[in-house]
């Protein structure tokens, strides 16, 4: 038994170590500051504002803008126990990863460690509401982009610290650093809506791997829509893998062999050197043989074709031997005077450059007449497809507006070749291979492409690029269009055989799509169908045809 004497020793003993507890404490607080509550009284940093302008379209609608968001902080001095407060956090910000969390704040060299940045409303409150020593917030600013994933790709993202990292937030990062005024790009919202939406349909109806479209104004260059498929969310692009499909901007950062399109390129330019005429027949009836390789049509016509037969059917053969009559080297220089030697010229960092042949021999030429053996981004081919819609005039790609002096558009053919082309082109949607991309009173001109995707050694002819480009109103052009998908499958072999959407080739997947896009934009873009033209025509409203299309 304790003795009264004994018993007033231990209990002096317990008030002098809980007094020295108290006196270490004060010294501890005295030396490495006041911890911080996560309670009612918790410390929030002074605003850091991020001057950094607003991206707006072409009608001053919002589409990325800056607000405010609170950053969780932390000072590992002030943690008692950093497991505790650790586990604690957990609860409301599950994402976080422990261990390593919990030997950043036991690292007492340190006054501060990042916890989360650019928490929600409701995260910041359940850590409040936990009351933990040692935590505080910060308040920054961070990017929104109100519109979510519309024009993704074009917009890109900014890191936490407000730096630029793709898209226009890259490439325009200083402009938008100085934060005085919006970039305004050259998109329309609605057109650029319209445009995703009906890609996004194609190519979940044709089970696409990816997409893209590219609607341009080809007398100014600018883009009024571009979009690439699958689509990408600004907000989340910074956690996304390299290697996730929807990262890829296919419209301007990666390259294709895009087939048949390039085949009205070909008949300019050597309707240009005069080395054909508008009235002249080539024979397309047997296969050619160049280096070993034999060029073919995928349904073959007989005797002699015009130039029109051979774009709006899409004869191999006969664009092989128009080529050949304006040589290797003559068209070499008018595909590279179209700009489609260089990635394309529009402001956004990563755009692709082309793969071109290492010899342009005989068999590259005959190759690349009818889009194989090149690979270029849609953008650079809209680029220089879009002459034919401006009068023979190449104008510069853009997506932004600014009031400073832009290059002026370069002639690389005359306006009667541009002309002459149109027409063939605007056969081949009247009675060929691209049927389905008419639209009722608004006169398309346009040429499909199917290419198959190349591999070390040849050509897979199970996997596809199919692609439409376009010009509209063929009367009056004005806007160029492309539309292009990556490995289309087919959907249901069966329905193609009944006339139903449903084939792998371009006539089925990408005109279709490039003319309910034209449907939807026309209005949008202010102008105005001309019904008396279809039916002077005797053109139906949307043909189907049970013909297989191109190559």
């Amino acid at each position: 038994m304790l003795t009264p004497q004994n018993r007033a020793r231990m209990i002096s003993a317990c008030l002098a170590l809980a007094f020295f507890a108290l006196v270490g404490k004060g010294v501890y607080l005295a030396l490495v500051g006041a911890p911080l509550s996560a309670g009612a009284d918790a410390r929030i940093d002074e605003a850091r504002p991020l001057l950094r302008a607003d991206i707006v379209d072409r009608n001053g609608e919002l589409l990325a803008t800056t607000v405010t968001a609170y950053s969780l902080w932390a000072n590992p001095k002030a943690i008692w126990d950093a497991r505790e407060v650790v586990s604690e956090l957990a609860t409301v910000l599950p994402d976080i990863d422990q261990e390593e969390m919990v030997a950043r704040l036991s690292n007492k060299t340190r006054e501060f460690a990042w916890v989360k940045r650019e928490l929600t409303p409701r995260q910041r409150q359940a850590v409040f509401k936990l009351g933990q020593e040692g935590l505080g917030f910060r308040e920054e600013s961070t990017r929104s982009y109100p519109r979510g994933t519309l024009a993704g790709h074009v917009l890109g993202f900014a890191g936490l610290d407000g730096n630029g990292l793709a898209g226009v937030e890259y490439s325009m990062d200083a402009e938008l650093a100085r934060g005085q005024v919006p970039v305004r790009l050259t998109i329309d919202n609605g057109v650029q809506a319209a445009v995703e939406a009906e890609l996004d349909a194609g190519a979940l109806a044709h089970g696409a791997e990816g997409g893209a479209a590219i609607l341009m104004d080809a007398r100014s260059g600018e883009v009024r829509a571009m979009a690439s498929w699958p689509p990408v969310d600004p907000h989340r692009a910074r956690d996304m893998t390299d290697d996730d499909p929807a990262r890829l901007n296919r419209a301007s950062g990666a390259v294709y062999e895009l087939g048949s399109i390039f085949k009205p390129l070909t008949i300019a330019a050597a309707i240009e050197a005069g080395s054909v005429g508008p009235r002249d027949l080539f024979d397309v009836s047997t296969p050619l043989e160049i280096n070993g390789f034999v060029i073919d049509d995928d349904h073959p016509i007989a005797g002699r074709a015009s130039l029109t037969k051979i774009i709006a059917e899409s004869s191999n053969i006969g664009t092989v031997k128009v080529n050949m009559m304006q040589g290797a080297r003559r068209q070499k220089a008018f595909l590279q005077s179209l700009g489609l030697f260089e990635e394309a010229a529009v402001e956004l960092a990563g755009s692709a450059a082309p793969l071109l042949p290492e010899r342009w021999d005989d068999l590259s030429a005959a190759t690349i007449s009818y889009g194989h053996g090149i690979a270029v981004s849609p953008m650079a081919f809209l680029a220089a497809f879009s002459a034919l819609g401006n009068d023979g005039e190449l104008a510069v790609p853009t997506l932004v507006m600014t009031e400073q002096r832009k290059p002026q558009p370069s002639r690389v053919m005359s306006a009667l070749t541009a002309k002459i082309v149109n027409a063939m082109m605007r056969e081949a949607v009247v009675t060929g291979t691209g049927k389905r991309a008419e639209v009722a009173g608004y006169r398309v001109a346009g040429k499909t492409g199917t290419a198959e995707k190349p591999f070390e050694g040849g050509y897979d002819d199970e996997r596809n690029i199919t692609s439409f480009a376009a010009v509209f109103p063929q009367d009056r052009p004005q806007y160029a269009l492309i539309v292009m998908f990556d490995e289309p499958q087919l959907v249901d072999p069966a329905s193609v055989e009944a006339g139903a959407v449903g084939g792998v080739t371009a006539a089925w997947n990408a005109a279709p799509t490039a003319g309910r896009i034209i449907e939807r934009v026309a209005p949008l873009l202010g102008l105005a169908p001309r019904f008396e033209d279809v039916r002077r025509e005797g053109l139906p409203f949307r043909s189907v045809s049970h013909e297989r299309s191109d190559l």
